[in-house]
């Protein structure tokens, strides 16, 4: 069974709107919508983490990120851990260096049902604060 650790940035502007981006057609849970972010390394907190995935996958320098929620999640074939950080402040304009498309949504209009399972939780958390 494989183990994984994630750290997952929620980029929100002060209107109120969320940066998100879309899964490769042939990654797993293939274009679903999804918050940026990726694998914890060896030695890296998942602070560390987060500010190092959203500079390689959506070209911000992340400032003070605030941890929002852990998840665990179980799938057939894998176990995430699912570290969320509410990222209010960066320096540069978000978009998908790795070719993956990327919109802002208003905090209010995110659909669970867009995003991969594991996600529903912090879905859910973030609009009952819309």
């Amino acid at each position: 069974m494989k183990k994984l650790q994630i750290a997952v940035g929620i980029i929100r502007n002060p209107q109120g709107e969320i940066f998100i981006t879309q899964r490769a057609a042939d990654a797993h849970m293939a274009n679903k919508w999804e918050f940026p972010g990726g694998k914890i390394e060896e030695g890296e907190t998942p602070e560390q983490a987060v500010m190092r995935e959203l500079a390689e996958e959506v070209g911000i320098e992340a400032a003070t990120p605030v941890f929002f929620d852990k998840l665990e999640y179980q799938f057939p074939d894998r176990h995430i851990t699912l570290w969320f950080w509410l990222v209010e402040h960066w320096q540069g304009e978000p978009w998908g260096k790795e070719g993956q498309p990327g919109r802002w949504v208003a905090q209010n209009a995110l659909q669970a049902d867009a995003f991969p399972p594991a996600n529903e939780p912090v879905i859910a958390k973030l609009l009952a604060q819309a």
